[in-house]
């Protein structure tokens, strides 16, 4: 699944590539998926999203929204997959949940795994959907500081565990299980550890911790198992994740661990994450 960091990379691309071209005919998927999420029949989406241009494409946490003007926005969110823009005479592929092909004969596809929202909105409605509408402050933000996330922790209205601040209820959008894992082990934390019995150096630890991953992952464009918009995959390689389990931790050599909790998999050195 897409994190932020991905979203970050998509989009900035897209701003790049796509930018003003206009739409000569937009489709909804041709193999249907029921975690795929639609808001418009498939000849509505045709007929709004024709003679559309592509405006600017922004991020907010694990959402992507791509002006379509005038008037509309594109929304794709918690989403993975592959996310392409190809050029004139590429091949199709077979399968595909979105499709804009442009009048230079160019075409951008989503083909979505898992689940995924893509829909198509009045410009402005989009802030009204569920999870963007009371979405947080998200960690490439100015105002996610130090006294936010000390504000934000001391504020949760129930236990968490180091792991579910960083993936559960949309608390820190944007992250995700993957990128928890590496943000847990420079942190020095187990993900089931209490939040409420972190002290304030552990917690500045974590929110230090958080921003050098995200950023890293950011300006590396992505993780190595996720594609950007020409199909080129991130160039961040985790330092925890299912490669490193039953291997020795890069740092003490104690043999990494794999466990199942908060619905999946999570990577962690007993020794230095305790």
């Amino acid at each position: 699944m897409f994190e932020l960091p991905e979203c970050i990379t998509l989009v900035g691309q897209i701003n790049q590539t796509m930018k003003s071209k206009v739409i000569k005919k937009g489709m909804l998927g041709n193999s249907p998926h029921k975690f795929v999420w639609y808001n418009r029949k498939h000849a509505e989406f045709e007929k709004l999203t024709k003679g559309k241009k592509i405006g600017k494409a922004e991020t907010r946490g694990r959402w992507m929204f791509i002006a379509l003007n005038p008037g509309y926005v594109l929304v794709i969110g918690e989403c993975g997959g592959r996310v392409l823009y190809q050029e004139a005479g590429s091949p199709v592929p077979k399968k595909y949940h979105l499709y804009l092909t442009f009048g230079d004969d160019s075409f951008f596809t989503v083909t979505t795994q898992m689940w995924g929202a893509m829909e198509l909105y009045k410009k402005g409605d989009e802030r009204k959907r569920q999870y963007i509408k009371d979405m947080r402050t998200t960690p490439i933000d100015d105002a996610f500081t130090f006294k936010y996330f000390i504000k934000l922790v001391a504020n949760l209205t129930e236990r968490k565990s180091a792991k579910g601040l960083l993936t559960q209820d949309q608390l820190i959008p944007g992250l995700g299980n993957a990128i928890a894992q590496d943000i847990l082990f420079i942190a020095r934390l187990d993900p089931r550890h209490p939040v409420e019995d972190l002290d304030t150096s552990q917690l500045r630890k974590l929110y230090n911790a958080i921003k050098k991953v995200v950023n890293e992952v950011i300006k590396k464009g992505g993780r190595y198992d996720e594609y950007d918009l020409h199909n080129n995959p991130g160039k961040y390689i985790r330092k925890m994740d299912k490669n490193r389990a039953g291997h020795p931790c890069p740092v003490c050599g104690t043999t990494v661990k794999k466990i199942q909790y908060l619905g999946g998999a999570c990577y962690f050195c007993p020794h230095c994450q305790h």
